[in-house]
């Protein structure tokens, strides 16, 4: 269903944000707080129960924290993104329950150095999920308030990001809304949410106006009790991939043409069995093979991708995770799979591949703090 993108109108030369609450706690390393320049491969994960940011660098299979890392956020957060190799964006809320986003630089060796002095970059926004378009121009935040998505613009050079123009979205289903997830195609084109029990809207996305014309498009309703919490899309766009729990109604959803706008289709046999609890899916850098973590029975399972997009189960699928994997990511090589466990003490896991696609027993494991509820890689 189509709709009519509601947007707050643009002044001429848009104006940054006031600046309200700071950010206490956190470690400043001595350095410049503009442009980062992380041309490394890292990953940093954020901690609801410890309110930190952890940062670790990946090496040949093996994790090794940056220093100063974990950093205190003087927040509890909620959602991570990394900006291709310059920035880091936190979203979550402070003591007093008002949503706050924040923003560092990726410095030498993967230190952070906080922006903007220190101060929050938005004020009065909770974002369960960020995602930065593929040009770094903008920013993309799912509200909790399970109403809007938040355009955010980013300045370069300075990672500071402008006043954001909510975007209504309607109830795509029957069911109640819980903001999930949102993902930008690779061709920075077709942006997905995925809304827990309502299911999932399609937007499309035109990153090169001044003012982000993101405009939904197609629903994909649910009509069972199933929730759709995660999503991802294949290199090529060529296929949107939804984990939707339970299993006993849901599994990995996938569907065609996702990054091309046309009417999403569901391939043959989808969904496909997946566990007891889908909830965090990614698909490895040539698009061969997807992976989806199952949150209630501590096991990632792993697919091969058809010609036609339809999957078959890998031959040493599933693996063995730490219990309650909340998200899964690619490194910035494509060697290495991680994932987000917050059921067990060590809570960041690192797989590698065998030539069949199948997941190696995990390489190295890291303890990253309290409450891992989402990670990201720079690229």
């Amino acid at each position: 269903m189509k709709q009519r993108a509601w947007r707050v109108a643009a002044a001429v030369g848009i104006l940054t944000l006031t600046l309200l609450s700071g950010c206490a706690g956190f470690f400043v390393y001595p350095g410049s707080s503009g442009s980062g320049s992380g041309t490394g491969n890292y990953v940093y994960v954020v901690n609801q129960t410890a309110g930190t940011l952890a940062a670790f660098s990946v090496g040949t299979g093996t994790l090794t924290q940056v220093s100063g890392s974990p950093y205190a956020l003087g927040f509890s957060p909620k959602a991570v993104v990394v900006d291709g190799t310059k920035y880091v964006y936190v979203s979550g809320y402070n003591s007093a329950g008002l949503g706050v986003l924040y923003g560092y630089s990726i410095g030498t060796g993967g230190v952070l150095n906080v922006l903007n002095n220190g101060f929050a970059l938005a004020s009065g926004y909770v974002e369960n999920s960020l995602d930065v378009s593929p040009d770094g121009n903008w920013l993309l935040g799912l509200d909790a308030n399970n109403t809007t998505v938040d355009e955010f613009l980013i300045t370069s050079g300075t990672g500071i990001l402008s006043v954001p123009a909510p975007v209504i979205y309607s109830n795509p289903g029957t069911g109640v809304i819980t903001a999930s997830q949102l993902k930008i195609s690779p061709n920075g084109q077709i942006v997905f949410v995925a809304l827990g029990l309502a299911g999932d809207v399609e937007f499309t996305f035109n990153s090169s106006t001044t003012s982000g014309a993101l405009s939904a498009t197609q629903n994909l309703g649910l009509t069972n009790a199933s929730s759709d919490n995660g999503l991802a899309i294949s290199p090529s766009g060529s296929y949107l991939y939804i984990a939707r729990s339970p299993a006993a109604t849901g599994g990995l959803a996938v569907y065609s043409n996702a990054a091309s706008g046309g009417t999403l289709s569901a391939v043959s046999g989808s969904p496909f069995s997946v566990g007891t609890q889908p909830y965090s899916v990614a698909v490895n850098s040539a698009g061969t093979d997807v992976y989806v973590a199952s949150r209630s029975d501590g096991k990632i399972y792993g697919y091969s991708i058809g010609s036609s997009g339809a999957l078959t189960a890998l031959s040493g699928s599933p693996y063995a995770s730490g219990a309650n994997v909340t998200a899964l990511t690619m490194d910035k090589s494509g060697s290495y799979l991680l994932a987000a466990a917050n059921g067990t003490a060590s809570d960041l896991w690192i797989y590698s591949f065998d030539s069949s696609g199948n997941l190696v027993s995990p390489l190295s494991t890291a303890a990253t703090g309290l409450g891992a509820v989402a990670l990201a890689t720079n690229h």
